[in-house]
């Protein structure tokens, strides 16, 4: 029988929060929760913002949080005063002259130069043309951005020096995660072989700041240095090898599967794949982004893919633009909002979660991958999702039937484009028609948190989560109505919250879908909680799940110990770096096994030859 793989911890953060304890979800749907359910996430953003020092958050605190919360005006620049520089040419009747550093001097000097030293610095007198970089500050047409809460930098919580920001976030998620499990990570490897964890992180847009890739490939322009460190930072896998090596201390699988915006279930998928074949018994699987960066932005721009202040003032006819309301899926609309975020979820094999009480919040049912076969543009959508989307939904029904497929919901990629609206609009229309669904209820979250291009359905699963944790579908409340050319007959594209009954258990599953640019379509099915421990119970038995219950009481106290002691500030960051570094003198190598010292356990090596049936 196939092993069953259960999501047993999730964290991380994005424009919404921190999302283990569901903070990140209630942030969305805090208008129609309760004061009771709401004060600790208050409490945490306060926090973590600096707007409190533990004490209870009081009606002004709160609403600076929900300033300074979700998509708003972009905080990581200034988008009023950006630098930019023009090339030219000067050209004088009279000759030019200057004083500079003698080190700053150019290896091959001009032949219209005449140079006169003077110590540690140079004179330049120079006769006809000087080519020149001028400086200027500019507006950028784009304000409107999903940055992580005001005021909180996750690199001051640990060693981050020249971290990325990207990596700084997948620390940060990486270990709220771990947080979450209610358990110490010495436990979980306790009762797992060494290489029995699978790490599938990574980032679409690699690491792209001043302290990596964007920084390396500016020096030489910018008169900047490129460091020994920029080069490795930027690479894509690069917060899966964090992990690794810094967090968790893993000589498991490793890498990250990259589908541009679609990365996340791209990994899902191999994580998955990897616990189902028994290859692995607890997965990490995530990705982090940080491309709320001038210049990546305005390579989305150029493409017409990002909604500009002006589109957005002549949608509201006003002439102040509404960056609250940047991102419209399946609305009037304009283009979708630069987001960053780091998000992080751990998977078991259904019997390891059993054994150690893990709490479980879900499974993953299957993750399907296609492409878009022959396009008009890359960047163009094409039949692709109509595949992944038809394949989760005809699993959702053979799973939980005719009628259950009928009790699944819908995360849409809804990135708030034109094309969008239309293209995954019908999409998701034609497959209700299909399976006889006659109202699918559809949400899409980047009308809160904005689009982290390769975290983005790690995004809008964690808001999944939730949904069975206090039973509200986040709605859009960024748009009024449906444009008019959006496909609906069969769907219920959610304008306001959707009570999903008390825990959410009128809904059995989500599609969690996702498109990216040159094709890369997933649509994953993620069941319900309360739906997985049904098919455990008919798997182990009864007298299984009662033991099971036993221990998952105490890691769900610990689990909300940790999450109560994070909400003041109280929370354990995992970085290791230079600790119990393993070297050739750490490997002891028999024909049957390897032996590292870090472990209990030895990592038993292949007896018997697979491929008997061949030979």
């Amino acid at each position: 029988m196939s092993k069953l793989p259960v999501i047993v911890g999730f964290g991380g953060i994005n424009a919404a929060g921190r999302s283990s304890g569901f903070h990140s979800y209630k942030r969305m749907v805090a208008d129609v929760l309760s004061d009771a359910d709401m004060q600790s996430t208050w409490q945490d953003l306060a926090h973590r913002m600096g707007l409190s020092d533990g004490t209870e958050p009081d009606a002004e605190i709160i609403e600076a949080i929900k300033a300074g919360t979700l998509v708003r005006r972009i905080e990581s620049f200034d988008p009023d005063n950006l630098l930019y520089q023009y090339k030219t040419t000067l050209n004088s009747s009279e000759a030019i002259r200057f004083s500079m550093r003698k080190s700053k001097l150019p290896a091959d000097i001009p032949a219209n130069w005449q140079v006169e030293e003077q110590g540690s610095k140079v004179n330049i007198t120079v006769t006809g043309e000087l080519n020149a970089l001028l400086e200027d500050r500019v507006s950028f047409p784009v304000t409107s951005g999903g940055n992580i809460p005001s005021g909180f930098e996750p690199g001051k919580l640990y060693n981050s020096r020249f971290h990325p920001r990207g990596l700084q976030l997948t620390v940060y998620g990486a270990s709220d995660a771990l947080n979450s499990l209610g358990m110490d990570w010495e436990t979980v490897l306790g009762h797992i072989e060494p290489d029995q964890v699978s790490v599938y992180a990574g980032s679409a847009l690699s690491q792209i700041d001043d302290h990596s890739l964007a920084g390396m490939l500016a020096a030489p322009l910018t008169g900047g240095r490129v460091s020994s460190k920029m080069m490795a930072l930027s690479f894509a896998e690069m917060p899966a090898d964090f992990i690794n090596g810094y967090v968790i201390n893993s000589v498991g699988a490793t890498g990250t599967n990259m589908g541009a915006c679609a990365s996340f279930l791209y990994n899902l998928r191999q994580g998955m794949q990897d616990i189902q074949q028994g290859t692995a018994r607890v997965a990490i699987v995530g990705n982090a982004e940080a491309p709320v960066v001038a210049e990546v932005m305005e390579g989305f721009r150029v493409m017409g893919a990002l909604a500009e202040d002006a589109q957005l003032k002549a949608l509201d006819n006003s002439d102040e633009v509404d960056n609250r309301r940047a991102c419209r899926p399946f609305s009037d609309n304009a283009g979708f909002t630069m987001a960053e975020s780091g998000q992080f979820v751990v998977l078991m094999d259904d019997e390891l979660a059993l054994e150690l009480g893990a709490t479980i919040h879900g499974a993953v049912a299957d993750v399907f991958v296609h492409a878009d076969a022959n396009k008009k543009s890359i960047s163009a959508p094409g039949v692709g999702n109509y595949v992944t989307v038809a394949k989760a939904a005809a699993l959702a029904q053979a799973i939980l039937g005719k009628d259950g497929v009928k009790q699944t919901f819908v995360q849409a990629h809804g990135t708030g484009t034109p094309q969008n609206r239309v293209t995954e609009s019908h999409i998701l229309n034609e497959v209700a028609k299909t399976f006889e669904i006659d109202a699918w209820p559809v949400a899409a979250i980047k009308s809160y948190v904005g689009h982290s291009m390769g975290t983005a359905p790690a995004d809008q699963l964690v808001a999944s989560l939730g949904v069975w944790q206090y039973g509200w579908i986040p709605g859009i409340k960024t748009i009024e109505k449906i444009a008019d050319d959006v496909h609906h007959s069969n769907l219920n594209i959610l304008t306001d919250h959707k009570f999903a009954g008390e825990k959410g258990e009128d809904y059995k599953a989500v599609i969690i879908n996702a498109k990216g640019f040159g094709g890369n379509n997933a649509s994953g099915l993620v069941l319900s909680p309360q739906q997985t421990m049904t098919m455990l119970g008919k798997k182990y038995g009864t007298q299984a799940m009662a033991r099971y219950a036993d221990k998952n009481d105490t890691v769900r106290q610990a689990a909300t110990e940790n999450d109560q002691a994070a909400c003041i500030g109280q929370e354990t960051i995992r970085y290791h770096f230079g600790e119990a570094v393993m070297d050739e003198n750490s490997v002891t190598l028999c024909q049957d096994e390897v032996k590292l010292s870090a472990f209990a356990k030895a990592i038993p090596l292949i007896q018997s030859n697979p491929y008997a049936d061949y030979s």
